[in-house]
């Protein structure tokens, strides 16, 4: 790749003049201009993006932080990020944490030395306070997408309206005890297990912690004693709930007959499934949308604003697995 150094020299002019045409600067004579603009279209030449951040001009890099792209809608949300940066001719940097703190930190500390011009990112612990510490940090906007996060602009959807909803569909399909897959301090579940108090039915909710599959196995098998009483079980996300269906078929127990299964997310398997899997959609392109917008305004208008805070609805999606 030819260098500004070697456009000078080819075009016999001072490294600064070639500086000043590819940077746009009118100041220069014509005939150097379109000499120096010649050998740079000639030569394939490409501006360096790292060194532009150095010199405190914008890269038009944004780093995209997520914690599992193996996951389909983590996926989706990527896509869908890269395709809204592109319409305002930005590109992205895309890090997977794998639920891991030191990928995370890692991941941090090299969106910074990239100089990218903001952040937008799946915190692994959206509850902790440290995300705002690593924020100030970087010294660059930062956005949560998917999760409400302490002392950051969050663009989400409403984790405890979408409990609600498959509370009061697995209680309304007659289900008698209740079942979450994840951890306690999620939303969903704080949700879920709300609605079902108000339902009288606090004493029949229990929450498991997603470990291995050989522990879930024997921890749904302990929660399953009785065939009468028909279990509704909420997975916290659609990998969950795809396990969760295998293991149930393994014990021989009839879906949606003897037991219940919604997950979240709503990804492509939740439709093709058999039986279909119950979710709950998110609006992944309007998440999207809001987050970019918001980090370019960010971008923008750097200094203090208050914080921004955008709950999106879900969707839930009924199927054959409840």
């Amino acid at each position: 790749m030819i260098t500004m150094t070697e456009i000078a020299k080819l075009t016999k002019v001072s490294q600064p003049t070639v500086s000043r045409v590819l940077n746009g600067n009118m100041n220069v004579a014509p005939d150097i201009r379109e000499r120096v603009l010649a050998c740079a279209k000639e030569h394939n030449y490409q501006p360096n993006v790292l060194a532009k951040g150095l010199q405190g001009s914008k890269t038009h890099l944004l780093g995209v932080i997520l914690t599992d792209i193996s996951n389909g809608f983590f996926a989706d949300v990527a896509k869908a990020i890269e395709t809204e940066a592109r319409k305002h001719g930005y590109s992205i940097i895309l890090f997977n944490s794998n639920y891991n703190t030191d990928n995370e930190l890692e991941y941090l500390d090299v969106v910074r030395r990239y100089r990218v011009d903001g952040v937008l990112a799946v915190p692994m612990r959206e509850t902790s306070e440290v995300w705002q510490g690593y924020a100030e940090k970087l010294e660059i906007p930062v956005v949560s997408v998917t999760r409400q996060t302490k002392g950051l602009d969050s663009v989400y959807v409403d984790h405890a309206e979408a409990g609600q909803m498959v509370a009061e569909h697995l209680s309304h399909q007659g289900y008698k005890q209740f079942l979450f897959i994840g951890k306690d301090y999620d939303l969903k579940y704080i949700g879920f297990r709300q609605t079902l108090s108000e339902y009288g039915q606090a004493e029949h909710v229990a929450n498991i912690v997603y470990q291995d599959d050989p522990q879930m196995k024997a921890a749904l098998k302990a929660y399953l004693p009785c065939r009468e009483k028909r279990l509704g079980i909420f997975a916290g996300n659609d990998i969950y709930a795809l396990r969760i269906l295998s293991f149930l078929q393994e014990l021989q127990f009839l879906v949606p007959a003897e037991a219940g299964v919604v997950g979240f997310d709503d990804t492509m398997m939740a439709r093709y499934l058999k039986p279909g899997l119950s979710s709950v959609s998110q609006p992944i392109e309007r998440m999207a949308q809001e987050a970019v917008s918001r980090l370019l305004y960010r971008i923008e208008h750097l200094g203090q604003h208050p914080l921004w805070d955008c709950p999106l609805h879900g969707l839930l999606v009924p199927r054959q697995s409840s």
